[in-house]
């Protein structure tokens, strides 16, 4: 079956890359879905309201996945779309147009990859990539294959942060010398899990794919993976990823950075995971620096002055009362940040949460922008649209959040990754395959030891 599979796939891929349909106004793009998951449920429930798009395949390798979109489709009274076990067999399929790809990290390079060869646009869940050569990888057949991809970066589509980054950028807050990327979100232990037999219904050798074969563990499975070092990225892949793409966002999308160091670990849990729930990373670009924070255990946010908090009047002779988490400055303006950024500049700071932006001046901190989101926003349903958009006008340009940059974005935390794992600074010297000055161990984390065959990047 494997023999024929990938023989109706490469056979498919010779005839569709070679095809790019001309959208007319109306008309609707064929979206197949890949990795029905909690992301993937929300890609599908999500394209199902545009009228750009329409649901023709769902791919999982879990068969309780693909039962659970169709029953969405029949809800929605939507017409049932192509199953698909292997996502080769529906890369192959000349109806699909375009791919959204809601698997693991391990996956999200080698499905891309496949997909734009087999002429399929994509869109792509964070971070782009799940190491540095994978990134490259991707980026060197995007512009091979001439494919439309877009990667999950929702937050580059919403107007609020797209005007807030832009006063920062005019200097709103003068020059920006720190940007920082937080992500603080309270992750309980998984406890200890022995592993079992695979539940029926579940292709575990195509789950792990690129990664090495391991027995059925359910902690590895579903939404645990991201903490395994085989299949994810800790936390600051995971959530913090956005954060650091939107810090990156405001220093200009710088390329490289001169030196990466991070350091953290597993605090407070006794669990299986492998990934750092704690873990501080600094890169220098010069005259700029760009700060990661991840915390997964209690910790407070960020960006409070208690000096100014308002509260309650005491009554005379009471001492005033304690700063509550969700305190405000004097103005109304709230300003503590757990998952979000803080910005520094010559003449003053900023915050940013998915609540709002507040940019403050000088010594009094001034409040003197207060962005707020839209009512009723998607920045998901409004990344998708722009994702569809660039597909009918065949400009990558286009695009909000292209591989071309999402990629490094993804590298910062990689580079963070690197720098925890061998418990050094690193010093990098950018290039077509970038390395770190006199330092071999590290550089050969810039991929996998070993892809697992045939799912080899």
């Amino acid at each position: 079956m494997a023999n024929q599979t990938t023989r109706r796939f490469f056979l498919g891929a010779v005839t569709a890359a070679s095809a790019v349909r001309v959208f007319g106004a109306n008309d609707k793009i064929n979206v197949g879905i890949v990795g029905l998951g909690g992301r993937g449920t929300s890609h599908l429930n999500t394209y199902t309201r545009l009228d750009e798009a329409r649901v023709a395949g769902l791919c999982d390798v879990n068969q309780a996945a693909r039962e659970r979109a169709q029953a969405t489709l029949a809800r929605k009274n939507l017409e049932k779309a192509q199953e698909f076990e292997d996502m080769r067999e529906m890369f192959a399929d000349p109806k699909i147009e375009a791919v959204s790809i809601a698997t693991p990290n391990h996956w999200h390079a080698l499905s891309a990859i496949w997909a734009m060869k087999a002429g399929k646009d994509v869109y792509g869940e964070k971070p782009a990539c799940y190491n540095i050569y994978e990134g490259m990888r991707m980026v060197e057949t995007q512009r091979q294959t001439g494919r439309i991809m877009q990667v999950g970066s929702q937050h580059r589509s919403w107007p609020f942060k797209i005007r807030a980054i832009a006063a920062l950028q005019q200097g709103v807050i003068g020059k920006l010398y720190m940007s920082k990327a937080l992500c603080y979100k309270l992750r309980p232990s998984i406890g200890h899990t022995p592993d079992s037999p695979t539940p029926a219904g579940l292709n575990w050798d195509l789950f792990l794919g690129p990664a090495p074969m391991r027995p059925f563990n359910q902690k590895r499975f579903a939404y645990y993976w991201h903490w395994f070092w085989d299949t994810g990225n800790g936390d600051i892949g995971n959530q913090g990823v956005h954060e650091t793409g939107i810090a990156r966002w405001a220093l200009g999308d710088p390329g490289w950075p001169k030196t990466a160091m991070a350091f953290g670990g597993k605090f407070g849990i006794d669990d299986d995971t492998e990934t750092p729930n704690t873990l501080t990373a600094g890169f220098s670009y010069g005259e700029q620096q760009l700060v990661i924070e991840v915390r997964g255990r209690m910790t407070n946010g960020e960006g409070i002055r208690q000096s100014r908090v308002v509260t309650a009047g005491p009554m005379s002779g009471q001492k005033p009362a304690a700063a509550p988490a969700t305190s405000v400055t004097p103005n109304g303006a709230p300003v503590n940040v757990g998952v979000g950024n803080l910005f520094y500049g010559s003449e003053g700071w900023a915050s940013m949460s998915d609540q709002g932006f507040q940019a403050y001046k000088g010594d009094s901190s001034e409040l003197v922008l207060d962005e707020r989101p839209e009512h009723g926003g998607d920045s998901t349903a409004l990344h998708m649209q722009n994702f569809l958009a660039a597909v009918r006008s065949r400009k990558e340009t286009d695009l909000n959040d292209p591989i071309t940059n999402a990629v490094p974005s993804a590298d910062l935390c990689h580079l963070a990754n690197i720098s925890y794992r061998v418990g050094r600074g690193l010093r990098i010297e950018p290039g077509a395959t970038p390395k770190f000055t006199g330092d071999a161990e590290a550089t050969r984390m810039i991929t996998r030891p070993v892809y697992r065959k045939p799912y080899v990047v």
